[in-house]
């Protein structure tokens, strides 16, 4: 294994030029720092400097591990953070948060100002992933915290070993429909018969909310007009009266005057989840993170 002393040498020496300016710059005799460049060698098989005049250049091999060494040196900072972070109990430094797009809006970015408020040494770093994608990735170490959804049971989302989860909320979809619309003034939840015969615009097949939509119907075929990935675009399409929509509470910006939203009989549901590795528990990051958001203290850790 390469050495980090060793790795500091040799990225010394390739922004100086000389051993002797590198060992100036690192506080060390030319003699250390050319031991500690032919244990790296040793290390690596080849050799990693080259005489050029009176100095040095990088050897094609040398050059490929100064090129990866700032990524090595970030990952210790991180470590080093990480462990001070822990042991002073104060949320600091990047919090990778991948999550899908309605658990962003809905639940994500609502508490993001008063997260940044509560927590100033806490920078947090939000990615869209679907949850398959998530929990790969914070099984891969590139993100420290995911927000997954099991769809109601129609996309399961199979949490691996060595991870934690922990249920955050369960999200209900709502027919919306025009404020002038026929549906609109009906105030017991809605089912199949009331939902005969309108028209409506639906996600296209293939994402979670078509098969939520496709669930509603038993015994008739629905009269699809649309379709149309974005809520936003579905409720513009709804508001012209002439079609309704299945829309997650969780992706629904306020409706305004023009439109309603009425419950179903038979809602399709989702729960969302809270997961991160267990070798993160004491993270006071996704201690705070999973505060904002309102999580429940109990979590349940899956077993392989």
């Amino acid at each position: 294994m390469i050495e980090v002393g060793a790795l500091r040498a040799l990225r010394a020496v390739a922004a100086l030029g000389t051993l002797a300016r590198a060992a100036e710059e690192l506080g060390f005799t030319a003699s250390a720092v050319s031991q500690q460049i032919k244990r790296l060698e040793r290390q690596v098989g080849v050799p990693v400097l080259a005489p050029a005049g009176r100095g040095v250049v990088l050897t094609p091999a040398g050059q490929a591990i100064a090129d990866a060494a700032p990524e090595v040196f970030q990952a210790l900072e991180r470590c080093a953070e990480a462990a001070q972070s822990v042991a002073e109990g104060a949320p600091r430094g990047t919090l990778r948060v991948v999550a899908f797009s309605t658990a962003i809006r809905g639940l994500l970015a609502p508490v993001m100002p008063r997260l940044a408020s509560r927590c100033p040494q806490l920078r947090v770093q939000l990615t869209e992933q679907d949850p398959a994608e998530a929990l790969h990735s914070v099984g891969a170490g590139t993100a420290d915290l995911a927000l997954v959804h099991d769809a109601d049971g129609l996309l399961p989302a199979p949490v691996p070993p060595a991870l934690t989860q922990r249920w955050l909320h369960t999200d209900v979809g709502d027919v919306v429909v025009a404020r002038t619309h026929p549906l609109a003034g009906l105030d017991a939840p809605l089912d199949e018969a009331a939902l005969a015969g309108h028209a409506w615009v639906t996600s296209p097949p293939g994402t979670v909310c078509h098969q939520w939509f496709r669930r509603l119907f038993v015994q008739e075929q629905p009269d699809v007009r649309h379709l149309v990935d974005d809520f936003a675009t579905q409720l513009s399409l709804v508001a012209s009266g002439q079609v309704v929509a299945l829309i997650p509470r969780l992706a629904r910006p306020p409706l305004g005057e023009s439109l309603v939203a009425r419950e179903l009989r038979r809602p399709p549901e989702r729960e969302v989840q809270a997961v991160w590795r267990r070798s993160a528990e004491a993270s006071p990051a996704i201690r705070a993170v999973l505060a904002e958001l309102g999580a429940p203290a109990t979590s349940r850790t899956v077993s392989p």
